[in-house]
């Protein structure tokens, strides 16, 4: 699939199809985008743990669930829960770093050696950061957000459905046996969609102008329409979700009848 049309065709997945199984190849294809992400520092903070459903005894299952949650948890058949490795620059001290130099993605044109990164990067900045803790994090949560993304792109990419929820961060903790200095995140659900594809539209979201600015704040970054309608060419720009679309609510009903669910 066209790179434009993955963007597009994503959806926040929430009626997965509980029965049919998700090939653990794909799960793999998804890691490894994940594992290519950007990353500040070469730190490689992102962490996952993957949880087939069906694996989970009953107890772990219903344990895993959170009000907001807990169909969505219940319909996946995979879980892929990812955390921060808040304890990973303090431990790898600035090799991979090195390992960045050596292959010349950071060159000493921009004053990069390994003296460098011992004497002033690690100590001054990478060491700091493990003790700064609202600044660490932040910077570190950014980076594994870049690496789900990838994830998640790719999923949608196979023909997977996928969609991020927020659980309990103490409840994986215990379930998964994570390391004390993993921090949760979120979780990505993947299965295949029950719901069509194209869940009813692309969501709403706020005009273009609120959002995106240049210069400074208030000076709104100029749509061109000729711009849009080459995305909404490539599949990239879609149709928008349209409120109490019969269609959709249509199609909302037969999944609870189906699956016994309220309406």
């Amino acid at each position: 699939m066209e790179f434009k049309q993955v963007i597009g065709d994503r959806r926040s997945i929430r009626f997965f199809d509980p029965d049919r199984e998700v090939p653990r190849d794909k799960i793999q294809k998804m890691l490894e985008a994940a594992r290519l992400a950007s990353c500040a520092v070469n730190a490689q903070w992102a962490r996952a743990v993957v949880g087939f459903r069906d694996d989970l005894t009953e107890d772990q299952l219903n344990r895993l669930k959170t009000p907001v949650a807990g169909l969505n948890t219940e319909m996946a058949p995979v879980h892929i829960h990812w955390f921060l490795d808040a304890g990973v620059v303090q431990r790898n001290e600035g090799r991979p770093l090195k390992e960045l130099v050596d292959v010349g993605a950071l060159a000493p044109t921009h004053g990069w050696s390994h003296k460098f990164v011992d004497d002033f990067v690690y100590p001054q900045i990478l060491k700091p950061m493990t003790m700064a803790e609202n600044i660490y994090h932040r910077t570190a949560a950014f980076d594994v957000g870049v690496a789900v993304c990838q994830a998640l792109l790719t999923g949608v990419d196979e023909g997977l459905g996928v969609g991020l929820v927020t659980l309990n961060g103490g409840v994986l903790k215990e379930v998964f046996g994570t390391p004390d200095d993993w921090i949760a995140t979120s979780t990505l659900l993947v299965g295949y969609p029950a719901e069509s594809a194209d869940g009813g539209g692309q969501r709403p979201r706020p005009p273009f102008e609120e959002m995106y600015f240049l210069g400074k704040h208030g000076t709104p970054f100029p749509r061109d329409e000729k711009v849009v309608a080459e995305l909404k060419a490539a599949n990239m720009i879609q149709e928008q979700a349209k409120p109490n679309d019969p269609k959709r609510i249509a199609e909302i009903k037969a999944l609870a009848e189906k699956y016994g669910l309220p309406m």
